[in-house]
């Protein structure tokens, strides 16, 4: 004879299966390490509950001004929690030469404070384990420098922004507002 599982039983299993099937948790998205530019590294679990804007970025780039944006961003969202993650990559063949030229370029040029990677593959078989895991889960490779991906305070991909859309573009501002804390 079989034994009957009771239907709340049978409920609660199915709900903690479809939610281990669901989008990665912040568990999933927090294992991701970025090296820091500064030394040392940058853990996303570091940042749980805060929404987290990764741009892949460089020096030589016709979009290079974008940093200004980045930093005004910092600057007016970082209380209410919001980390702007600059990632330089010279995957388009637009970056400085060393993690040290483009700390210095930075600072000088955009005064940047924000946390910033060392040099870093965004695409290809190279890239960051973060960006296989978008090419992987959610259909997303940055196809030039300054693409912009907004992580939710729950560790989960909320969406993913060209290089076009500036860091002052109301769809961008309205995605990261939708995910501050009060």
């Amino acid at each position: 004879m079989t034994a009957q599982i009771p239907v709340w039983t049978r409920r609660t299993i199915l709900a903690a299966f479809a939610a281990s099937m669901a989008a990665p948790a912040f568990a999933e998205a927090g294992t991701f390490r970025f090296p820091s530019i500064d030394g040392g590294e940058y853990r996303l679990s570091d940042w749980v509950g805060r929404p987290v804007l990764v741009v892949n970025t460089a020096s030589l780039c016709g979009f290079t001004y974008q940093y200004e944006g980045l930093q005004a961003l910092h600057d007016r969202y970082s209380a209410q929690g919001l980390v702007v993650l600059a990632v330089p990559s010279g995957d388009f063949r637009q970056e400085l030469g060393s993690a040290e030229e483009v700390k210095e370029f930075c600072e000088m040029t955009f005064g940047l404070e924000l946390p910033m990677t060392e040099i870093t593959s965004v695409r290809g078989s190279g890239a960051h384990p973060f960006y296989a895991w978008l090419r992987e889960r959610h259909g997303f490779t940055p196809r030039w420098n300054f693409n912009k991906v907004l992580i939710g305070t729950d560790g989960q991909f909320v969406e993913a922004f060209g290089s076009n859309v500036r860091p002052n573009a109301p769809k961008l501002v309205r995605a990261i507002e939708g995910q501050l804390t009060s």
